[in-house]
């Protein structure tokens, strides 16, 4: 059997099963191992799968993100655990971008008593929230408002951020592979691409549930990124393979 033939077998066998394990594959195809880890990190490489302890997965392909309202109820405790972790790594006097999201509000929480920061943002429902209890100065990017999530997208959000120098920029995403993080918005593209270009230091904030879901437009490869800080659920190979590009991933418990 050649190895385009295994590998169609190893995605038909996974749209039966979330996961399917190594030996189930060897048993399947009737090869080592090897050549099943092999025919995974081919998969893997085109975005197809996503290698998890002992199994694979498929990833999913998204075609419109869920709005903000049913985000801000899912993963709740641990979209609060990454919020204190991306908190205390904000420098003192920075320049900080906060990207839109439910788990960035989380981060946007901590902040209220951070005087010293300059804080930007495309997200209203942040910009708001901080306008009324924090102390930082704020600027949102305005542009082209998307009303699924209170937040600006498009070229001119992105000529905002061409106007200004980020310390640290922490980017969020509803689509994480083996590739990069991805959207199902091309206007969200743009923006997110532009933060990392104008940020000296750029840091995903994603909870493992985001890992193997991909969106049509490729945002930013996974080695734009300085730190990844997610939960304790990301599977382990990944971070492994994060680890190899020297990555630092921060995982916290869930």
């Amino acid at each position: 059997m050649i190895p385009a033939e295994r590998q169609r077998i190893i995605l038909k066998m996974l749209e039966a099963q979330e996961i399917c394990t190594i030996n189930e594959l060897t048993e399947k195809l009737a090869v080592s191992h090897m050549t099943v880890r092999r025919d995974i990190a081919k998969l893997e490489a085109k975005g197809r799968v996503f290698s998890v302890a002992g199994g694979v997965q498929r990833t999913e392909a998204i075609r419109e993100e869920l709005t903000h309202n049913t985000k801000k109820s899912q993963n709740i405790e641990v979209k609060r655990a990454l919020g204190r972790a991306v908190a205390e790594m904000i420098p003192e006097r920075s320049t900080v971008y906060l990207d839109a999201g439910s788990t960035m509000m989380e981060v946007a929480r901590q902040l209220v008593d951070r005087a010293d920061i300059l804080l930007v943002t495309n997200d209203f429902f942040i910009s708001s929230f901080l306008a009324e209890h924090g102390r930082c100065e704020i600027y949102h990017t305005g542009g082209k408002v998307e009303r699924s999530n209170n937040s600006c997208v498009g070229e001119q959000a992105k000529a905002f951020l061409r106007q200004v120098n980020i310390d640290v920029a922490f980017i969020a995403t509803a689509c994480w592979d083996s590739r990069g993080i991805s959207s199902p918005s091309e206007d969200k593209v743009v923006v997110k691409q532009k933060v990392a270009e104008v940020s000296k230091e750029v840091i995903l904030v994603c909870d493992s549930s985001k890992f193997g879901k991909t969106g049509t437009f490729l945002a930013l490869a996974n080695d734009a990124f300085d730190r990844v800080v997610t939960d304790d659920g990301l599977p382990q190979p990944f971070a492994d393979q994060l680890a190899t590009q020297e990555i630092e991933v921060i995982r916290v418990a869930r």
